[in-house]
């Protein structure tokens, strides 16, 4: 079950679990997460849960929702996120979801805090409102054995964090896939991925820490 780590100055003040649809959080004490704080506002942000997933939502704060530092309106918490408001931290701990997808196993798509694609990204296909997917990684053995994952966004990061961390990134003649983080660097048809991004071809199989994914091109 999701549960929120509420700390300031390193001292942990309360935790509370998730186990509701909509948390509150805010100064005000009907919230569900009361911080009677002046930085925070009265109704301050919003937990959505569905199923195993919870959306943080930034409810016209006065002073802003931060995760992992940067300011957010509304985002898909990930575990081990971190919430900022005011001097409060609070932790995000979904180890249910960690789980499901090979325990620490992540794909996320988007740029977060991934190099910036070379130059070829900018005649790549918009983010948003592109083409249709032309492209999916399909994993083939773990707890995950049989998803696929469609390639929409211009770099997608598949792994486990600080283990093996490779970037899919879309390019105009295609696909390439380079190494990110981790000391085990991801395979590529049993040969290592180094940080010079490698072209996928239709048919690869790539593994990241004893995951094997197949790379699909229509």
């Amino acid at each position: 079950m999701p549960k929120m780590i509420v700390s300031i100055d390193g001292v942990v003040i309360k935790e509370v679990q998730l186990t509701k649809d909509r948390t509150t959080l805010g100064r005000r004490p009907y919230n569900d997460i009361v911080i009677d704080n002046l930085a925070v506002s009265g109704e301050h942000s919003v937990l959505q849960m569905m199923g195993n997933e919870v959306h943080l939502e930034d409810l016209n704060s006065t002073n802003g929702t931060y995760v992992n530092g940067k300011a957010v309106k509304k985002q898909r918490l990930e575990n081990n996120d971190t919430i900022e408001i005011g001097k409060y931290k609070i932790k995000y701990i979904n180890e249910a979801a960690a789980a499901g997808f090979e325990k620490t196993m992540m794909i996320k798509a988007g740029t977060g805090g991934l190099p910036a694609p070379q130059a070829q990204t900018a005649a790549a296909p918009a983010q948003d409102g592109g083409p249709a997917i032309n492209a999916v990684i399909k994993v083939l053995s773990g707890a995950a054995a049989g998803r696929e994952v469609p390639l929409l966004k211009v770099v997608t990061t598949i792994g486990k964090p600080g283990v093996a961390v490779a970037a899919i990134t879309k390019r105009a003649h295609g696909f390439v896939a380079a190494h990110v983080e981790g000391a085990n660097k991801p395979m590529l048809n049993g040969t290592p991925i180094g940080a010079e991004p490698v072209t996928l071809k239709n048919g690869d199989l790539l593994e990241l820490a004893g995951t094997q994914m197949q790379f699909v091109q229509a």
